[in-house]
Formats: structure tokens, C-alpha cells, sequence
């Protein structure tokens, strides 16, 4: 079973952080780009390369193929 990383770089606490307000506040997950713009970064890729780290080190789980319907693991 995965566990979530003690360690977690702060841009994956900031991308955490950012998916968690938008679930709270809309039910669902930010897209890439919605993320990227919400974080200050001007990539999708990096967004994308930073999100695929999450998956994983455990911290997260897609439902699916995209990302707007991944899960935090608690």
C-alpha cells in the first residue's frame, strides 16, 4: 500500500495545497492548466511532471486518465 511521503518538495505541497481548495470549493479537481495558472507556472508539462511525481510517491490517485478527478490520499 502507498503511503504519502513524509518529504514532499514545496511545489508538491503547493500543488496539494491548490487541489484541495479547488475539490472544497467546486467538487472537482483543477485541470492542468487551471493548476498551472492557480500555482504561477507558465508549463503544463511541468504541472503534468510534478503531478505523475505525486501518483507516484502515493500522495495522490487518478480516477481514470485525466487529472481533474484525482484523489488525495489522506
Amino acid at each position: 500500500m502507498n503511503r504519502r511521503p513524509e518529504h514532499l518538495t514545496a511545489r508538491e505541497e503547493q500543488i496539494l495545497r491548490c487541489i484541495r481548495r479547488w475539490i472544497e470549493e467546486r467538487g472537482e479537481g483543477p485541470s492542468v492548466r487551471q493548476l498551472a495558472d492557480d500555482i504561477g507556472l507558465s508549463s503544463t508539462a511541468s504541472v503534468a511532471y510534478h503531478l505523475g511525481n505525486l501518483e507516484k510517491r502515493g500522495a495522490l490517485v487518478r480516477d481514470g486518465r485525466g487529472w481533474r478527478t484525482c484523489r488525495l490520499v489522506r
